[in-house]
Formats: C-alpha cells, sequence, structure tokens
C-alpha cells in the first residue's frame, strides 16, 4: 500500500480506539451491555437478522447472473456462488478487490477478464442505491439539527446532494460516458477493453439491477435496525432509517483500504451518526460489529467451501 493509504487505515484505527476506549471502565460496560443483549426479550431480533443472510447475498447472486449474461450464460446457482467465492476473497483485500478475481474465476468464457466491468456496474449500483436512500437520511439530519440556524448551509446541501444524485443516475444509466472517460485518460486508456462491457447493457437492464440493489439495501438496512433494537437503542421509525442510511452512506463516501471490509469506517460512522441522536456508542459499536459478523464474517466462512471446490476443479480440470 502507499504511504497515503497507510495513513488511512492508521487514523481509522486511532480514531476508533478514542471513540471506544478513552471513557473508564469501557470494557466493563460493554460487558454489560451484552450480557443484557443475551437476556433480553428481544433475542429473537438476531434470529430475524440472521434468517435474512440468505436474502442478502441472494439478492448479490441475482444481480451478478443479469449482470454476467453479457458474457455467457449463468444459472442462479452458479451465480451465487460466483458471489460467494468473490466475497470470500473479497474480505482479505482492501476496498474487496479479490470480489472481481473471485466471480471472474467462476466465468468460463475466455474474455473473462471483460467481466471486470459486470463486476464494477453492480458496486456502482449498490453505491447509487446507498447514495439515494442515503441522501435523504441526511437531509433529514440536516432539516433536525441545523436548519434553524443555518438554513442557507443546508439549502446548500440539498442542492449538492441533488447534482450528486442526478449525476450519478446519469452514469449509471449512461454507462457508455464512463467508458469514454476511461479512454480520454492516457495511462488508463488501455484498461477500456476490459471495461467496454458496461457501455452494452440496457436501460431496462440497468433498471432491473437498481431494483434489486435497492431491495438489498433495504434488507441490510433491516438488520441493522434489528440489531440496534437488540442492543437497546430505541428511537422511532423515522430516526432508525435516517440513522442507518446516513451511516451507510458516510462510509461509502469516505476512502477506506481497511484489510478487513471496511471494518472500522462502518463502525465510527455509525456512532457519529447515532450519538446526534443521543444514543451510546457502546450499544451502537455492539450492533455494527453483530451486522458484520452475520453478513461478512460468516458467509465469508461458508465461502470457503466454494473456494476449495474451486481449486479443487482447477486442479482436475474441471469447470
Amino acid at each position: 500500500m502507499t504511504t497515503g493509504k497507510i495513513v488511512v487505515v492508521l487514523l481509522t484505527l486511532y480514531f476508533l480506539y478514542l471513540a471506544i476506549f478513552t471513557a473508564p471502565d469501557t470494557l466493563l460496560t460493554w460487558r454489560r451491555i451484552l450480557q443484557s443483549a443475551r437476556q433480553s426479550d428481544y433475542t429473537f431480533m438476531l434470529i430475524l437478522s440472521a434468517l435474512l443472510i440468505p436474502a442478502n447475498w441472494g439478492l448479490e447472486a441475482w444481480k451478478w447472473q443479469v449482470l454476467g449474461q453479457k458474457l455467457e450464460r449463468i444459472s442462479y446457482l452458479r451465480a451465487f456462488r460466483s458471489v460467494m467465492v468473490g466475497l470470500t476473497l473479497g474480505f482479505i483485500t482492501p476496498n474487496r478487490l479479490g470480489d472481481y478475481a473471485g466471480r471472474l474465476l467462476e466465468l468460463k468464457s475466455k474474455e473473462r477478464l471483460e467481466g471486470i466491468g459486470a463486476v464494477f456496474m453492480g458496486r456502482f449500483c449498490q453505491l447509487v442505491a446507498t447514495v439515494l436512500v442515503g441522501s435523504l437520511g441526511l437531509l433529514y439530519f440536516a432539516v433536525l439539527l441545523y436548519w434553524e440556524n443555518y438554513p442557507a448551509i443546508c439549502l446548500s446541501v440539498f442542492f449538492l446532494l441533488l447534482v450528486l444524485n442526478a449525476a450519478m443516475l446519469l452514469l449509471l444509466f449512461n454507462a457508455r460516458a464512463m467508458v469514454a472517460l476511461v479512454a480520454a485518460v492516457g495511462p488508463l486508456r488501455r484498461f477500456t477493453k476490459y471495461l467496454a462491457i458496461m457501455g452494452r447493457y440496457t436501460f431496462g437492464e440497468m433498471n432491473r439491477v437498481l431494483v434489486l440493489s435497492l431491495l438489498r439495501y433495504f434488507v441490510f438496512l433491516l438488520q441493522f435496525v434489528l440489531l440496534l433494537i437488540l442492543f437497546e437503542v430505541r428511537l422511532n421509525p423515522v430516526e432508525y432509517i435516517s440513522g442507518v442510511s446516513t451511516a451507510f452512506f458516510l462510509k461509502s463516501v469516505v476512502p477506506s483500504v481497511s484489510l478487513l471490509s471496511d471494518l472500522g469506517v462502518r463502525e465510527l460512522s455509525a456512532m457519529y451518526v447515532f450519538g446526534l441522536l443521543g444514543q451510546e456508542r457502546l450499544q451502537v459499536l455492539s450492533a455494527s460489529l453483530s451486522l458484520w459478523l452475520l453478513n461478512i464474517v460468516v458467509p465469508s466462512a461458508v465461502g470457503l467451501l466454494f473456494v476449495v471446490r474451486l481449486k479443487l476443479n482447477r486442479r482436475g480440470g474441471g469447470a
């Protein structure tokens, strides 16, 4: 990693340390929070959140099936397997770059490297969903906390978010513009052939992928809300949705090079946002870490089985 990336990682860890361990008796308080959650009447919330794991990654597999069809015919089961392999490899690489390799390895096409553009479109579409919903959450906080004293700043934020959302939607539904932009930059021109597939998706196909991305986003949001309830974060429905969507938005726009799938950035974002609503940081942290364990660690462990199978198939000459 470059020096800049190392600095980002160290700063993230440092701020996370300041946010958690500077208060006295932090570990004792955290232990009480975890014990209270185990004995809570809301323990079933953890079970419900866990039951949504297949829905989360099942929707991602559906997205990949739609996007991958431009290269070769992919069954849903093979798309799901590709996603799991990508998740496992992405878990141990900065910015989940291993996700690209994992999905491409499962393709049979000789032009599999062109699938880089397909993977990128899937990730970009999920980012668009995060920005669309997160912008509404951010506006809620702007009006709630700052409108009375800083209306001009709030209007400026509204305008910037409007421009950001419009720009992202235009790029999503006119991906040829992104390819042309890459081709116009000399050092990046050689990558154009790997991204050319992005310009071949129709409006209908991208609309379908965006809907799937939004559905997956709301599954993820629901999981987080359930875990917040479990750890005794008590808010009204609008505050839950606004808080979670804003935390996801901040996590997505803050540069991250974590080796553990953005661990740290998400937690800092969530603690900051829910702190504005008067919630205890350790309770929010517990919910955020549980979300990470359920949606990243557990599926990544399951994905190891698919990685091993893939290696055995390659060694044996199978597909």
